[in-house]
């Protein structure tokens, strides 16, 4: 692929954000989500709206350029982004995009309103650690502090330390690093001693394991990814220890490794025996977090199977079987995971087989994802029947990768941390 095919690819990525930001400003600005078949709004804690699109979108435009969009959207969520709300809202999605947008947009723009914006945010989460394990309830109350739903998973809990460890760094004040990295150590401390694994759920109450399953995705991926960046943004050695035993125990007993190539199974977590063939569009970051990890043989092997997975059909399933080839949920919901995964190996191995299957993605999205007021999911990739959803991360994951992919001298990969809603993080204490 030649210099100029490249930034062709990075235009027109450029040019569909413009297109899908666009139409969720023409038809749901001021909620959190475009519903593009309807032409409806979707909020998420509804009366609440805590403009999920424009904070996860923010840094995106931001690195594509769009520099008036982005001083008129910084703008408008100081103007009128608040948490003071009487809403449960789930602690992990919370972190990872709002928390994470708004810190991101504090280290882009220097504008103190928007570390205000985090701190209010985190200090409102906090109450949702006081558990009896220090592990987080998954629902708190932004008003009155109340929290619900003991039964938690390893990503729910162990996917915030990124987020309030920067904010502790960037507020000095401790607490908040103190609690992510107590919930993630509890998760850690609870493997099975054999295995070393961790189950899909506990209750954070007990410290009890309620689902014993073990796998690298949906409700435990993100756990292994914030153990090796912990390490890397914070220099803190204690995840980065938990991480290199937790990943030893992962190749151990949930690599899948035959003629098929490379893939990661579901396992029980107290005997490692293998339980299912399941893998799918979640599971698919964990090429990006080997090869951020050092391991790049097994990022590239599983990296080829991700593409596998995602020409069966000409686009990927939320689950696949990988020993029949066939889709277990066919659903696709627009995630960014498989091309994460090909930035990142594009970045420690320049082999230009990933824009190839960039190039791929992008056709793909277009082809099938793209309508005349968005974006949409797909409810079959066996069928193309379209659903009716522009996630906020579509803007701040997908597309973001797929341009930083192809216009890699964009940000420097080495001195920045993307946090797992792609919300980059730097060291800048």
């Amino acid at each position: 692929m030649t210099d100029a095919e490249r930034a062709a690819l990075a235009a027109r990525v450029r040019d569909e954000f413009q297109f899908a930001w666009s139409r969720y400003k023409r038809i749901a600005w001021g909620h959190d989500e475009l519903n593009p078949i309807s032409r409806t709004a979707h909020d998420w804690y509804p009366p609440a709206v805590f403009d999920m699109t424009p904070v996860d979108a923010l840094d995106t435009m931001t690195l594509m350029g769009f520099a008036d969009e982005a001083a008129a959207t910084r703008q408008y969520l100081i103007d009128h982004l608040s948490f003071d709300q009487d809403v449960d809202v789930q602690v992990f999605e919370v972190t990872i995009r709002l928390l994470g947008g708004l810190l991101s947009a504090f280290q882009m723009s220097n504008d103190p309103k928007f570390l205000a914006l985090a701190e209010d945010l985190g200090t409102r989460l906090l109450p949702a650690f006081d558990s009896p394990t220090g592990m987080p309830y998954r629902f708190v109350n932004l008003r009155t502090g109340k929290t619900s739903d003991p039964l938690s998973n390893p990503a729910e809990i162990g996917t915030l330390i990124l987020e309030f460890g920067t904010l502790a760094k960037l507020t000095h004040r401790d607490v908040f690093y103190t609690k992510a990295k107590t919930a993630l150590a509890g998760v850690y401390e609870r493997r099975d001693p054999h295995t070393g694994l961790v189950g899909e759920q506990i209750d954070v109450t007990t410290g009890k394991w309620t689902n014993p399953s073990s796998h690298i995705g949906g409700g435990i991926d993100s756990y292994y990814e914030y153990l090796l960046k912990c390490q890397k943004l914070f220099g803190d050695a204690d995840c980065g220890a938990m991480y290199r035993e937790s990943i030893a125990s992962v190749d151990k007993y949930l690599a899948d490794d035959g003629p098929a190539g490379l893939w990661y199974g579901v396992s029980d977590m107290t005997t490692g025996k293998r339980t299912a063939t399941s893998y799918g569009s979640l599971e698919a970051f964990f090429p990006a977090v080997l090869a951020l990890g050092g391991d790049l043989d097994r990022a590239r092997r599983l990296a080829d199977s991700n593409f596998k997975m995602w020409t069966l059909h000409g686009i990927e399933p939320e689950v696949l079987d990988y020993k029949t080839m066939t889709a277990e949920v066919e659903s696709y919901q627009l995630r960014p995971e498989i091309v994460e995964s090909a930035y990142y190996l594009f970045h420690y191995t320049r082999d230009p087989r990933y824009l190839d299957m960039g190039r791929t993605i992008l056709t793909s999205l277009v082809q099938y994802c793209r309508t005349d007021d968005g974006y949409t999911v797909l409810k079959s990739v066996v069928t193309k029947e379209r659903g009716d959803r522009q996630h906020s991360f579509f803007l701040a994951e997908t597309l973001k990768y797929l341009y930083l992919l192809f216009s890699p001298e964009t940000i420097d990969l080495d001195r920045v941390v993307f946090n797992t809603e792609a919300h980059p993080l730097k060291a800048t204490w």
